[in-house]
């Protein structure tokens, strides 16, 4: 199932609105430190959560298709089972580019989800968590970064920004 598309993931951080879907309450989640790591690195970030009226700050949109202005690419943090509607609501809205997120766990990604992005015409990147692809993000993601490298594994040129 895994898609390590340098090219893709590429493509996804050459856009600039970009949503993280399944953004959690929670502070300290993740989901919220990936969503303020694109914010510094100058993405217009989108958090979308229907649980969530604000978050850091920012209108949360329920939907995907909801967010005003839309989006260009969508990041999903979101459970495997729940994916395939995520990516069925991206192509509702337009969004051409997903990153299904993926660190030390399953990760967002399922087969049905990967299937309807690919009957569809979205570019998806799976396999790869967006802190190694993002400059400045320390110990952790560079660790991680370098033990993909060591086991054959590419790591993804930072983007211009």
């Amino acid at each position: 199932m895994g898609r390590i598309s340098l090219h893709r993931a590429r493509e996804f951080l050459a856009q600039n609105r970009i949503a993280v879907v399944g953004v959690s309450r929670d502070e300290r989640d993740f989901s919220r430190q990936v969503l303020r790591a694109l914010a510094e690195a100058g993405y217009e970030v989108v958090p979308v959560n229907p649980s969530l009226e604000v978050v850091e700050g920012r209108t949360c949109f329920a939907r995907v298709c909801d967010a005003r202005p839309p989006v260009h690419a969508a990041l999903l943090l979101t459970p495997p089972g729940e994916t395939e509607e995520v990516v069925r609501d991206c192509a509702r809205a337009g969004v051409r580019h997903v990153w299904m997120h993926r660190g030390a766990g399953n990760g967002a990604a399922s087969a049905e989800a990967l299937r309807y992005c690919d009957a569809n015409g979205i570019s998806v990147v799976t396999d790869l968590c967006p802190f190694m692809a993002l400059p400045d993000t320390g110990f952790p993601h560079n660790l991680h970064a370098r033990l993909r490298v060591a086991f054959g594994r590419p790591r993804l040129a930072p983007a211009s920004r």
